[in-house]
Formats: structure tokens, C-alpha cells, sequence
């Protein structure tokens, strides 16, 4: 059973920087193309950045330039380091593969940008 456990978000001011982490038990993480989503409040959850299992990487147009993803396959983990927060920014974020699996989905972290 494959677990994944989002950690590292909080309260930042505009303009502050934040670096998610979530760590995936299983060794399937090592093989699969892993994502970071967001939700704000009343919208839907969106794909914001992906990584290959190559270290290709992908992002959404709205974080270009401010967010960085990447991932460490014998810690089993995938880091989102973002820069430049704004407002806009503020939802929860789940990490997943690419495309998600139901069953895979964590409770996520919150992240609030506000001054």
C-alpha cells in the first residue's frame, strides 16, 4: 500500500518562499512520474508541477519561473520549493503521480500567502 504524507506548508507573506516535502512509502516512487497539486477554496485541484522519473520537469503556467520541483529516489521523496508567493498562491497541495491515483490522494498541507 503506497502512502504519501505532504508536509511543510504555512502561513508566508506575499512575496516569502515555502519548501513542501512529501515523503512516499513503496518502492513504486522510484518508477512514476510524480506531480504536486493544489486546491483553493471552492476551485478544483490542479496539476501545478511535475517531475520524470528522469528528472524532467514540468510546470503550469501560473508558477513558471517561482516554483521548483524535484525529487531524491532513495529518500522517497518529493520536494516543491516555492519562491515569489503570492496571494493567489494559497491553497492546500497534495503530491501524487502524474496522472494521480484515487488511492493515493493524502490530506495534503496547507499553504497561506497573506500579509
Amino acid at each position: 500500500q503506497v502512502q504519501l504524507v505532504e508536509s511543510g506548508g504555512g502561513l508566508v507573506q506575499p512575496g516569502g518562499s515555502l519548501r513542501l516535502s512529501c515523503a512516499a512509502s513503496g518502492s513504486i516512487f522510484r518508477l512514476n512520474t510524480m506531480g504536486w497539486y493544489r486546491q483553493a477554496p471552492g476551485k478544483e485541484r490542479d496539476l501545478v508541477a511535475a517531475i520524470t522519473r528522469g528528472y524532467n520537469t514540468n510546470y503550469a503556467d501560473s508558477v513558471k519561473g517561482r516554483f521548483t520541483i524535484s525529487r531524491d529516489n532513495v529518500k522517497n521523496t518529493v520536494y516543491l520549493q516555492m519562491n515569489s508567493l503570492r496571494p493567489e498562491d494559497t491553497a492546500v497541495y497534495y503530491c501524487n503521480e502524474v496522472p494521480p491515483i484515487v488511492a493515493y490522494w493524502g490530506q495534503g498541507t496547507q499553504v497561506t500567502v497573506s500579509s
